[in-house]
């Protein structure tokens, strides 16, 4: 077995939760509201990639600092 690099947790208002889910190389949360896709996907290489999808169409994908970037942008920060 190769080595967990990561881990994956979900949890919900219906105090429902998993966590400690093993990971190599990636891992990604699907929510699906209606006909409604959301996918946040992890991938951990050489740098950690970040991808947001929204009904299989990747919206945003980049390294995790440029993930940061973007949001404090955003945020006005």
């Amino acid at each position: 077995m190769e080595k967990i690099r990561m881990t994956g947790e979900i949890r919900t208002d219906f105090d429902c939760e998993i966590n400690g889910l093993p990971s190599e190389h990636w891992g990604e949360a699907v929510f699906k509201i209606g006909d409604e896709e959301i996918v946040l996907e992890v991938s951990v290489e050489e740098k950690i990639i970040v991808a947001i999808m929204l009904d299989e169409k990747t919206v945003w994908k980049g390294t995790l600092e440029g993930l940061k970037k973007l949001i404090k942008k955003e945020a006005g920060m």
